[in-house]
């Protein structure tokens, strides 16, 4: 049998979860969302991530995350489309925004982007966050970049 063993589904789920508890510490509770809302937050963030970047970095940055969210980066990804070519982090923004379909309340799309962000920057290696903040033009960096450990 290969990899994917019932005990690489389980810790693939086990990660998974704790990058999802991780993003919802962050976030606090978002007001009137169903329980999905923190999950939509992260695919968002990491699949409009993922279009901003060349499809080596993409693939680099996909073999550091579970098994479960690597499938959630790569669904519906057009790697001949990418990387999307927009200097804003407007752009951004809204391609994310979009994506996640919940209503912030208090909390803006830069926070929830920067929180993604941080839970990110926390499960891979300083090396990799930093190869995918090269990767983003200056204005979206500004939105998506934590401190680096």
């Amino acid at each position: 049998m290969g990899t994917t063993t019932p005990e690489a589904l389980d810790t693939s789920t086990q990660k998974t979860q704790e990058w999802l508890h991780a993003l919802e510490q962050r976030l606090g509770m978002l007001p009137n969302q169903d329980d999905q809302a923190v999950y939509r937050v992260l695919r968002a963030f990491l699949q409009t991530l993922r279009d901003r970047l060349s499809p080596e970095e993409a693939a680099d940055l996909a073999a550091q995350l579970p098994m479960f969210l690597r499938g959630v980066f790569y669904e519906g990804w057009r790697p001949t489309q990418t990387p999307k070519r927009y200097d804003d982090a407007d752009a951004f923004l809204a391609e994310f925004f979009d994506r996640a379909q919940v209503v912030p309340g208090g909390v803006g799309e830069r926070e929830l982007v920067r929180a993604a962000s941080a839970v990110l920057e926390r499960h891979v290696t300083a090396g990799q966050y930093r190869h995918v903040l090269d990767q983003l033009p200056e204005a979206v960096r500004q939105v998506v970049a934590v401190p680096v450990r």
